[in-house]
């Protein structure tokens, strides 16, 4: 070792891994070895070393978490009194000469050694890297994207600001003057409004708002373009265990580019994804979980989650299924390092929500998981009889459900909100949301769960969501199917229907729409929102408030007014009476013409919200808009011929034809088929 002398290996000493470990662990930085000819190779590194294995403590504190220069590293300890027991002086020297022992560039040791690295790749010693092994990708957080488009603008805010500079009086100077941020604004809008990356949040259920947060994407600024993606950087890689989905990814020009984060993997603080593993030490598993990179897990043999297991944490068989790198191997039991922490481990969100995943093929899988995400929340909910136990964790994460902040006593219970005594004497108050309007025009609407007097915990659900039933996510209904041809109407994929489905409201949808209408400024005067319409008898005007707008809780049909509005009409040149009863009269005989927002043709429902802004209550209203109005209308939506209906196993058909009960093939005992 060049830092304490101490010898590591002896002359003819076979290398194993863990021997090449101490070797670099001591700061060995070059080895002469032979190669499996006989041919002595000279391997040498760029001189970088991890500061620990030289001080035993790290560098983090200096704002250098990477390698280091071992010559500079040697060079500060002994420019420093007292050595390395001296830690102040060394990290005052470190930080002084920070650059010179991480340096931001590419230096002749770093040529050299990637030189050596190729020659010794023809020796057979080394090993090629793989571009697509995931110790190579890393992932850029919105952090970092939103990082780059700022230094962007505040890059072309300080070329404006040395211009002007350059150009103004040093004595009128101001910071008024010289700074403008308006290229900072403009960097960050630009990003949240035209970056691909920056998407549209899916909201139509729970599942498909919580997989949409977990989304990773190999295309956009700085990634691939899908028309030139290869199969190599689409297909699944043994790397992608435990970190990335091999199952849920879009069909078509995406499929393998766009993926999901695994249930229980995480990206660490440089952009890398880790794995969770259970330490096996001395032949026994242990609870201690250790996440892993990819590059990291190469190094170990890991045995699979399900490996049975002796009470004391020994494994049952003395040889045991483990994977060694991309290779399913069968190895002693000694030769164990860690284990996966849980089987789910392997899958996304969606895709631990299909019951015995294991016995579908992986195409149907894919379909399942991501048919789950386009699933209609439903008027009544039904948990899943057959459930996978992951219902529960991904309704409460997705934020569908309301929960108790603090255990207490359910004191009143409404449709919209609960009040609940805590056991700390404070009443608190969860207000519900109600038939609220999601991105994609469901409707979102929470119910108490609770009831009065009622004991809850901390973290209890008080209340459910859209495609939520007792806190679990409820995407469907449980129907009995029957399998079976029916004269041709379940021909292709096509499927029956019972019409009890429909009368009895069973896959029934609420969709929230939403309508909008401005008053203007135009050339002939201002449009305005009021009751008084021309040519409008009374019998359309007698759902509208004081101000033309309709009222809350109003059933309405295709060509009811919503909003009155008129608009002013070109002024006609007036006759002499005309001109007197102007003059007489006032403003009231001057020509508006009707220009109301009513409901389009085939759309009905109830008025459930209005919202009005003005110049008054909101400041981001455009120019010459003087007042919008918007008006959500619920609807509800009964299953009919053309809908599209599926299981979670890829199961998909369309609805061909609904039945009459009395149609419909029964069981032994007269119950009637709901589907076919």
């Amino acid at each position: 070792s060049p830092v304490t002398g101490e010898v590591i290996a002896e002359k003819e000493t076979q290398i194993t891994s863990e021997l090449a470990t101490a070797i670099e662990e001591a700061c060995v930085t070059s080895v002469r070895v032979y190669d499996e000819q006989g041919r002595s190779v000279k391997v040498f590194s760029n001189d970088a070393v991890r500061p620990e294995w030289v001080l035993g403590y790290d560098l983090s504190e200096c704002g250098i978490r990477e390698k280091v220069r071992l010559s500079v590293l040697l060079k500060v300890i002994e420019d420093v009194d007292g050595g390395i027991e001296n830690k102040e002086g060394v990290l005052a020297e470190a930080t002084r000469r920070r650059f010179d022992l991480s340096p931001q560039h590419i230096t002749k040791e770093d040529i050299y050694a990637s030189i050596n690295y190729l020659i010794c790749l023809s020796h057979g010693i080394g090993k090629i890297d793989d571009i697509d092994h995931l110790g190579n990708r890393r992932l850029r957080s919105v952090g970092e994207l939103l990082q780059n488009q700022i230094r962007i603008g505040f890059a072309r805010m300080e070329k404006n600001i040395k211009e002007r500079m350059s150009v103004h009086d040093s004595e009128e100077m101001t910071p008024q003057t010289l700074i403008n941020t308006r290229p900072v604004a403009t960097a960050i809008r630009e990003f949240f409004g035209s970056s691909p990356l920056s998407q549209f949040m899916d909201q139509n259920n729970p599942l498909a708002e919580l997989t949409h947060k977990r989304r990773l994407s190999a295309l956009g600024p700085g990634g691939l373009s899908r028309d030139r993606a290869s199969f190599d950087v689409r297909d699944v890689h043994y790397t992608q265990y435990g970190r990335m989905c091999p199952i849920e990814t879009p069909e078509g020009p995406n499929i393998g580019l766009i993926s999901y984060l695994a249930t229980y993997a995480r990206i660490n603080e440089y952009g890398f994804l880790e794995a969770p593993y259970r330490k096996v030490k001395n032949g026994v598993v242990t609870k201690e979980v250790e996440y892993m990179t990819a590059d990291v897990e190469d190094r170990y043999i890991v045995a699979q989650a399900n490996e049975p297991l002796t009470e004391d944490g020994h494994f049952v068989n003395a040889r045991v299924i483990a994977r060694d790198k991309s290779e399913i191997v069968e190895v002693e039991a000694e030769k164990i390092s860690y284990m996966d922490a849980s089987p789910k481990m392997l899958v996304s969100v969606a895709t631990a929500m299909i019951p015995f995943l294991e016995n579908d093929d992986n195409t149907r899988a894919l379909m399942g998981s991501n048919m789950q995400k386009q699933a209609v929340p439903l008027m009544t909910t039904e948990a899943p009889i057959v459930a996978t136990g992951m219902e529960y964790k991904a309704a409460l994460d997705s934020g569908a459900v309301v929960l108790a902040d603090e255990g207490g006593v359910v004191e009143r219970v409404a449709s919209d909100e609960v009040v609940i005594l805590t056991d700390s004497g404070r009443k608190d108050v969860y207000r519900f949301l109600k038939f609220k309007r999601s991105n994609q025009g469901t409707s979102v609407n929470q119910r108490p769960v609770v009831s009065v007097g009622e004991r809850v915990e901390k973290g209890q659900v008080i209340a459910d969501g859209p495609a939520t039933a007792n806190g679990e996510i409820a995407l469907g209904k449980n129907a009995l199917i029957g399998f079976m041809t029916w004269e041709g109407y379940n021909y292709e994929d096509a499927v029956l229907l019972n019409e009890r489905l429909v009368r009895e409201d069973i896959y029934t949808s609420i969709h929230v729409e939403e309508y909008s209408i401005e008053a203007r400024d135009t050339k002939l005067g201002p449009q305005e929102i009021t009751r008084e319409i021309p040519n409008v008898g009374d019998d359309a005007l007698k759902d509208l408030d004081g101000d033309g707008v309709v009222k809350i809780g109003t059933e309405v049909r295709a060509g009811d007014i919503l909003v009155g509005k008129v608009t002013p009409k070109g002024e006609t040149e007036l006759t002499p009476e005309e001109r007197l009863l102007r003059a007489i009269f006032g403003e009231k005989a001057r020509e508006v013409r009707d220009s109301s927002l009513r409901l389009p043709h085939g759309e009905s429902g109830v008025v459930v919200d209005v919202k009005i802004y003005d110049r008054s209550n909101s400041a981001d209203l455009a120019p010459g808009v003087n007042k919008v109005v918007r008006v959500y209308i619920a609807q509800k939506r009964k299953i009919s011929v053309g809908d599209k209906m599926a299981g979670r196993h890829g199961n998909k058909g369309v609805v061909s034809r609904v039945l009459p009960v009395e149609d419909m093939p029964f069981l032994a005992n007269g119950r009637p088929l709901d589907i076919v």
